[in-house]
């Protein structure tokens, strides 16, 4: 019989070699006939919070009783995330609707100014995310959510007091700041709280938010668009309602939500234990506040991080020059200032329907990968009908802002790409630097993507499709190759299970909270 791995600091830092080296290693054991020791969980691994809920071994959970415990994590977490998602997306959005709403004539804006308004903030996140993972992993993660929903939106009413395109950068710069913890935070406490077959469609209702802020976005911004008299012009009063809710909202976050089962005054001492189990065998690990400089340098070698990283920024690019230049493209079409609001509802509606069919589809096939090939399709085709087709008859216009709905179909393999960081990046510090990386990407995407709209391009802008085209392109070759990746690694494990090790088989899930990274523990398996 196999014997399962004893985890000190020699055999951590052989592991984090790669997946090859544990393999060789688990064979040998096996191999050479040493006797089976008694598989226990190794506490110098394991943080001292978690270590207080978590048993010695795995403890199996009655259905009834996970089902209740899902349903008060929802309650107290998730509906959170939602929520302050929704805020941040039509916090970020304002500016998209307040393009047409006369912001850019009393500016003063001219030029690529209005692209440069979205590009800075990803800008900043792109420069601040390696430092804002790091801190998330080492703060109370609840409270410092609630801080810097407080800090944006006080930066967000500030805005209504801008009046030239210097005001507005650093208003925007700082925004991106104080915003760049929330994704992050999100996919931390995704895997934190919830099981990897529940994380999927946790992500996806949160990320929907995105949909959800274009239709409340869409008639609110219709709404103060009607404000045509006062001390303040429409804008400005959209900005500083916006803000001034944030702030008020960030208060009760950090009053309300807790910021680890460990610390969840609000459950009961056995209710925290129970939540700590059912996530063991994520085997993804729970918190840990130790760097470990071995999954750092095992999470720049590893394709899946990179392969996530490029799904990041090839989706990322058309996304937020769609966004940014959304109220433009769509009145471009014929249509007035107040129907262009409206009509970004619609859009809203379809991102919804996109990210909720994707999570269904996933859920009745397990096929993450495959799901995200089907989703990109469409957007393929609504792309090269908006750079073939012109708006010269009404039958036109309305067509041609189809095919800008189903342009945005993309957006299913975003969502899909994020869940999978947190159920297949196991490791607090691998995850950490692995959502760091992605984020990296993702500001990089959406710092590049407005700036691809050309301002002696539009309101066509061929340019900018053709970009997207490439960014499909390059995205679908990414996928095929993520997939192949994920499979081989499987297989051979698969393989070392029925050869007898011990270390490889899935049940082994005893070290599910010793942070290992899925490299190193071998009875992990990838979602595909």
């Amino acid at each position: 019989m196999a014997t399962p791995p004893v985890y000190d600091d020699k055999a951590t830092a052989q592991h984090a070699q790669g997946a090859d080296v544990a393999i060789e290693e688990a064979r040998h054991s096996v191999d050479d006939g040493v006797p089976e020791k008694i598989d226990r969980q190794n506490y110098d691994r394991v943080d001292k919070e978690v270590a207080k809920y978590a048993s010695d071994v795995a403890i199996e959970i009655p259905p009834e009783k996970n089902d209740q415990l899902r349903k008060m994590i929802d309650r107290r977490v998730l509906w959170i995330m939602i929520t302050t998602y929704f805020l941040q997306a039509i916090d970020k959005g304002t500016m998209s609707f307040a393009s047409i709403m006369g912001i850019q004539e009393d500016n003063n804006l001219k030029g690529q100014d209005y692209s440069w308004l979205t590009t800075c903030i990803y800008i900043t996140i792109l420069i601040v995310e390696y430092p804002q993972n790091w801190i998330i992993t080492r703060v109370p993660i609840a409270k410092y959510l609630s801080f810097s929903i407080i800090a944006w939106g006080t930066v967000l009413a500030c805005t209504a007091a801008t009046h030239n395109f210097v005001g507005l950068v650093a208003v925007r710069t700082l925004l991106g700041l104080f915003e760049s913890a929330c994704q992050p935070a999100f996919i931390v406490l995704s895997a934190m709280w919830y099981r990897r077959e529940e994380q999927a469609a946790r992500v996806t209702y949160w990320y929907m938010m995105n949909g959800a802020q274009q239709v409340v976005g869409g008639l609110l911004a219709y709404c103060f668009s009607l404000i045509s008299g006062g001390p303040l012009k429409s804008w400005q009063w959209l900005f500083l309602a916006y803000g001034v809710i944030s702030v008020i909202y960030g208060v009760f976050v950090g009053w309300y939500m807790p910021d680890s089962p460990m610390r969840a005054k609000c459950f009961s001492e056995e209710d925290k234990r129970l939540m700590v189990e059912r996530v063991r065998d994520n085997q993804t690990g729970l918190q840990s506040r130790k760097l470990r400089m071995d999954h750092v340098w095992e999470a720049f070698r590893d394709p899946q991080v990179w392969g996530y990283s490029l799904i990041a920024l090839t989706t990322t690019l058309p996304t937020s020059g769609l966004g940014a230049f959304q109220g433009i493209i769509i009145k471009s079409f014929g249509f007035s200032v107040l129907e262009t609001q409206l009509l970004a509802m619609v859009l809203g509606f379809y991102i919804i329907i996109v990210l909720l069919g994707s999570v269904w589809i996933v859920k009745r096939t397990s096929q993450n990968l495959l799901t995200m090939l089907g989703f990109v399709i469409p957007s393929f085709i609504g792309t090269i009908l908006l750079m073939t087709v012109t708006p010269d008859t009404l039958a036109r216009k309305v067509g041609l802002l189809i095919c800008y709905y189903i342009t945005l179909s993309f957006w299913s393999a975003q969502t899909l790409a994020l869940s999978m960081i947190s159920r297949n990046i196991a490791g607090t510090t691998k995850k950490s630097v692995a959502v760091a990386t992605n984020f990296v990407f993702w500001s990089a995407g959406n710092s590049i993507g407005p700036q691809v709209f050309l301002s002696w391009d539009g309101p066509r802008y061929f340019i900018a499709f053709a970009t997207h085209l490439g960014c499909y392109c390059l995205l679908v070759i990414v996928i095929v190759g993520l997939r192949f990746y994920l499979n081989h690694q499987n297989n051979k494990r698969d393989k070392m299970a029925a050869e007898g090790v011990v270390a490889a088989d899935p049940k082994n899930i005893v070290h599910g909270f010793e942070d290992l990274t899925d490299l190193q523990n071998l009875s992990f398996r990838y979602v595909i």
